[in-house]
């Protein structure tokens, strides 16, 4: 692992402030005796079948999930000279994610902990002078001191750099999100959410004195009443706020029944953007009549600090992600214009500052952007976008009158760092041009890395950190290879990749996963996966591909499968297994699928068309178009863009596109599970599915994970349980000799 003298000191560091990792051995024997079912602790070997392998390796299996860190959100100080950044991390005894926030020098060394314990701190955000620092956190007291509940809304605190004094600014109940500071530093600037008392059809009379009563009814008259990670969605709206930064009252400047600045499960997003005088904000919000019907369309509004409020954009479809440049000139905002197809690229928009004259750049990269930061001089706009598989960290220069201005100059790649191969990450820019950004490869699971811009190679970024070197510096990971291949539909080129085991022999022949991602409009990449890696540990050969409809390959190849999915994507995944297969180092005959959400939809797919894989692990899977369309948290995402019509008219187009209409093809032994507390893809479906099988009398396993939502991920040992589980269920199938 690529390791600086800096990122060490960080690797003794990490075991200071994380004194619960020293109990971990006995600790996990506590969790681990919970779930040990198919015979799961066979599972975790590389190798079965041979001791000398496992003895000569020390692998990445599901035990080191409670070790493993992830760097995220960097910032650089207004001089260039720090960075702050966020360390996420795992506690044993807790079964919880934590977050502090460490410090750095702009070339990695030293590196400490500002804010340190069980806490959830995030969001780092400097002062316009560099004197002070903002961020959420769930510590306790007006103090800020430690000890978070983990339960408790983070609030808005301020730390003075100098002293190291921290005060809490804010107890609101719902807390405030994403804060921002205007430009001289007096005032900050966030969203909120304000309860409503919703609809009222009765009056209930007041219970006597000491009766208890039960928990009254809810009436709800929301479209999305209940999203993912969130629950139940309370009656209200999300509001700005302005508050000095030195503590006070905060104001609420936004008004009406629509959502500003976001709220989970409902339109608009994005944080509140101070404009360079200072007199206004700009958001992204939803202020239609139809905000429910057509929640894809918001606009790009200013908001006075008196509440006066005014829109920007006017065009139907997205326009969200809103920076104004440092010197007033401009505003930068990512959307297009929409026309109700399952993927559309998301472009790069710069307008004057009051919205004229709006025009797309760099509109021939053909690749979703995101992310958008002005440098300090205001001369280039940063943003990532996702090209093959990987993130790239580019900018433009849209003031240049030289023809240039749509000219995207790459300053980095790698950007990633959530432990999957799915893209993710963040960056931020600093003084001439250069950014610090979450940096991840195959290799490489989460680190903080630093690019210089103007160059087209990433051999001008140097990592930063090293805060899993004390874990995977002595692991022997499994080699990743990337492989394309042509479909058997239509001869298109696709492209995957390959985890090969530890210790990988070309002349033996392995068992293989197809591990297939969701979305369906997502993308796998050469990035460092947790789950996977574990999968190569235990003897397999993993195939994850990106199928027709997968992102970073342009507007056209994602809408391959528009009104059409799933369906020749099944060639592009059975054509995939083919391309490993002449590689003679898989066996044929021991063949296994599994994936979740879209990949839940895939793999159920998949066992329909075909007895040719020995098992499979369905997870959190869409089952049924039509009952998903009415009661997921995502309807008009399903009913307007996925399908042609709603589904009481065209029933028979939903049915066709479910799984649940091939159930009577499958015999592949089948493991189904779902989070218990998932609204993204209700446990409805994954009970209709299981079910059916076992009406088919075909074999059959239902796992449910209480208190998880969408992607089973909250707590660790569930994560850690959702590998074995899949593990565990494949080695009931496993036969032979690897």
């Amino acid at each position: 692992m690529k390791s600086p003298s800096a990122g060490t000191v960080a690797a003794v560091q990490n075991r200071v402030v994380r004194a619960a990792a020293h109990v971990r051995a006995a600790a996990l024997s506590v969790v681990l005796a919970g779930v040990a079912l198919f015979g799961l602790a066979v599972a975790l070997h590389a190798f079965p079948g041979s001791a000398a392998a496992q003895q000569e390796f020390d692998m990445l299996t599901a035990h080191d999930v409670f070790d493993l860190e992830y760097a995220a959100d960097p910032q650089f100080s207004p001089d260039g000279a720090r960075i702050v950044f966020v360390r996420r991390w795992a506690d044993v005894n807790t079964d919880r994610r934590w977050s502090n926030l460490w410090i750095m020098n702009r070339n990695g060394s030293d590196q400490r902990p500002l804010t340190t314990g069980k806490r959830q701190d995030s969001w780092p955000r400097w002062s316009p002078d560099g004197t002070r620092l903002l961020y959420l956190s769930d510590a306790g007291g007006a103090d800020g001191g430690a000890g978070g509940s983990g339960s408790a809304p983070p609030q808005l605190h301020v730390r003075w750099m100098d002293s190291g004094h921290t005060t809490r600014l804010t107890d609101l109940p719902h807390g405030p999100r994403v804060p921002s500071w205007s430009p001289d530093g007096t005032t900050i600037a966030f969203s909120a959410f304000v309860p409503a008392s919703g609809p009222q059809l009765i009056a209930m009379p007041e219970p006597p004195p000491g009766a208890e009563w039960a928990e009254p009814a809810r009436v709800i008259d929301e479209l999305v009443h209940r999203f993912d990670g969130a629950g139940d969605l309370e009656h209200g709206y999300t509001h700005v706020f302005v508050m000095p930064a030195s503590g006070g009252t905060p104001r609420q400047i936004t008004s009406g029944d629509f959502h500003h600045g976001g709220y989970v499960g409902r339109a608009g997003g994005g944080r509140p953007v101070w404009s360079a005088d200072g007199e206004s904000v700009l958001i992204s919000a939803n202020r239609h009549p139809d905000w429910e019907l057509e929640n894809r369309n918001t606009e790009v509004y200013e908001v006075a600090l008196d509440g006066g409020i005014r829109a920007l954009t006017d065009r139907k479809g997205p326009d969200g992600g809103v920076v104004a440049s440092p010197d007033g000139r401009w505003i930068a905002y990512a959307g297009f214009d929409d026309r109700y197809q399952g993927y559309q690229v998301t472009g790069l928009w710069v307008a004057n500052r009051d919205g004229t004259e709006a025009r797309a750049v760099a509109a021939q990269l053909d690749r979703s952007v995101s992310g958008l930061a002005w440098s300090p001089d205001s001369e280039r706009l940063y943003f990532s976008y996702a090209d093959h598989g990987n993130t790239k960290i580019a900018y433009v220069e849209p003031g240049r009158s030289d023809g240039a201005a749509d000219e995207v100059h790459v300053v980095a790649s790698n950007l990633g760092g959530t432990g999957s191969a799915y893209g993710g990450g963040s960056f931020s820019v600093g003084p001439r041009g250069t950014v610090a950004y979450t940096y991840s490869t195959p290799s490489v699971l989460s680190e903080v890395a630093v690019a210089r811009g103007g160059g087209s190679r990433e051999g001008g970024s140097r990592v930063l950190t090293a805060i899993n070197e004390d874990v995977l510096s002595h692991k022997t990971l499994g080699e990743v290879e990337e492989i394309r291949w042509p479909s058997s539909h239509d001869g298109r080129e696709m492209q995957g990749w390959i985890i090969k085991p530890p210790g990988f022999d070309p002349s033996r022949r392995y068992p293989l996963i197809l591990e297939i991602h969701g979305g369906p409009f997502a993308n796998y990449g050469d990035r460092f996966d947790v789950e996977k890696q574990a999968m190569a540990s235990a003897g397999y050969v993993v195939l994850y591909p990106n199928p027709r409809g997968s992102t970073s390959y342009g507007e056209e190849f994602g809408n391959l499968i528009h009104h059409v999915y799933p369906e020749n994507d099944y060639y592009d995944l059975d054509s995939g297994v083919d391309a490993v297969l002449e590689r003679g180092y898989v066996d044929p005959e021991r063949l296994f699928i599994t994936g979740g959400s879209g990949g839940g939809v895939l793999s159920s797919w998949t066992i329909g068309k075909t007895d040719r894989y020995k098992a499979a692990a369905v997870l959190y899977p869409v089952i049924n178009w039509y009952s998903f369309a009415v009661s997921s948290d995502i309807p008009i995402t399903v009913a307007k863009y996925w399908f042609r019509a709603m589904p009481w008219e065209d029933p028979d187009h939903y049915m066709s596109r479910s799984p649940i209409s091939l159930v009577g093809h499958v015999t592949t032994p089948t493991m189904v599970m779902t989070g218990v507390e998932d609204y993204r893809t209700p446990m409805s479906e994954s009970d209709q599915y299981y079910q059916a099988l076992k009406l088919r009398g075909v074999e059959a396993t239902l796992v449910k994970v209480p208190g998880e939502p969408h992607g089973i991920r909250v707590r660790p040992s569930h994560f850690m349980q959702k590998i074995m589980y899949i593990l565990g269920w494949f080695e009931r199938y496993r036969t032979g000799v690897s």
